[in-house]
């Protein structure tokens, strides 16, 4: 028999929520093989049976909070179907026990019944202790899952209660017009985050606009011959990473943090690129991109963002990042101002290009044009250097040929 053990994940990281098991009771487990899918505050895991068997048992269920070290599951030995079906924490089995008429057929429906119900392992634990069926336990939770508080609640009860559907009652109060939708701890840890930032900086924002006019030209004019040189496509990310590394090389308080009454300038460069996922918004490094090409660049990028897109990225690929750049054009967004990304206090946002009417010399022309954002940690960046970075940020975009030679 071996136990499945929630891994250590990284060091800032005690827990993770069982975001899917891969395997299910009853089938075979293969040494190395995966055999549940832990979500993180960052990344996805997938956690291996270090030995071959039959799983045998679940100890949570998907959805549930679990810790490093926590048994999750139980490999048993032998092949196929075990002899005795474990009780489950996941609401997968329908009743199928009515199959041999016997004196203990009142105790065994029971039992299903309180297999069936939604419950946390604590729950279990502490229902099995105190004798307890969990089918008779009214949970709070308005969908459905019993935890450990309502076990407790239920014994203390002066009488015992009815079972009872609080979730059934929800919808029927809702009248279909509420969906109650629980948030992953993905998206639970992004709004932590954001508020802290927002609470715990002084932040502001700077604009400008970038005439796209000579980088669209250059791109359009070069874009094939860079991808029979490079094997990857020429895009404008590689452009602003190229700008913002040089921006930050003459502003380098805008590549720091703060660390209790210190500033910690970073003599590196690993800039983040904000990827939307259907998880919710991850921020992916592309490292050292200062000693990177422009074809380095864009093969970086592509191979984060499909890393992203497939839940693929590692702890390494999301830390460490000096600063970020957002691209909200790619949604159509005009203009916006940015969170700053953790403990940075710098971030660059793009937008869509647009097409306007600007003064060139004493002329009138249409030009595309991009706003650009710098949201910026006041208690480190003052006005001057954040409006100096972006102002030199628009120049070297303005000037791309330069830029794509001199890298």
């Amino acid at each position: 028999m071996a136990e499945i053990r929630v891994p250590e994940l990284a060091e800032s990281i005690t827990e993770g929520t069982i975001a899917k098991w891969l395997k299910q009771p009853g089938e075979n487990v293969d040494k190395g093989e995966f055999i549940v899918e832990l979500e993180t505050d960052k990344v996805n895991v997938e956690v291996i049976s270090e030995e071959a068997g039959v799983l045998s048992e679940l100890l949570a269920a998907e959805g549930d909070t679990v810790e490093v070290g926590q048994v999750i599951a139980i490999v048993g030995e032998g092949s196929g179907a075990p002899a005795q079906q474990a009780p489950q924490a996941t609401e997968a089995a329908p009743a199928q026990k009515e199959e041999t008429p016997a004196p203990a057929a009142a105790a065994t429906e029971e039992t299903s019944s309180a297999d069936r119900t939604i419950a946390s392992p604590a729950a279990r634990k502490l229902a099995r202790e105190k004798g307890i069926n969990l089918a008779d336990v009214s949970p709070v939770d308005p969908m459905g899952r019993v935890r450990a508080q309502d076990v407790s609640a239920h014994n203390n009860a002066p009488a015992p209660k009815a079972p009872a559907a609080p979730a059934a009652k929800a919808e029927a109060k809702d009248d279909g017009r509420i969906t109650r939708q629980k948030m992953t701890r993905r998206r639970q840890t992004i709004a932590k985050r954001l508020l802290e930032v927002r609470q715990s900086t002084a932040m502001l924002t700077t604009f400008n606009e970038i005439d796209m006019s000579k980088m669209m030209e250059l791109r359009s004019r070069k874009k094939d011959q860079f991808f029979e040189q490079n094997d990857v496509r020429l895009g404008f990310m590689s452009f602003f990473t190229k700008a913002v590394v040089a921006a930050l090389k003459k502003y380098p308080y805008v590549n720091s943090e703060i660390d209790g009454d210190e500033i910690l300038l970073k003599n590196y460069y690993d800039i983040g690129i904000a990827v939307s996922t259907d998880g919710g918004l991850v921020v992916p490094n592309v490292v050292d991109a200062d000693r990177k090409s422009f074809a380095e660049i864009e093969a970086s990028i592509g191979e984060l963002a499909k890393k992203a897109r497939d839940n693929k990225l590692t702890m390494a690929d999301m830390t460490g990042g000096s600063f970020t750049i957002t691209n909200g054009g790619v949604f159509g967004s005009l203009l916006s101002t940015p969170i700053l990304n953790g403990t940075q206090v710098g971030i660059l946002g793009m937008h869509t290009i647009q097409k306007r009417p600007v003064a060139v010399g004493d002329n009138i022309e249409i030009r595309p044009m991009m706003y650009v954002a710098l949201s910026y940690d006041h208690r480190v960046i003052d006005g001057k250097d954040s409006v100096g970075f972006l102002k030199m940020v628009k120049e070297l975009l303005e000037n791309p040929e330069d830029l794509l030679l001199g890298s």
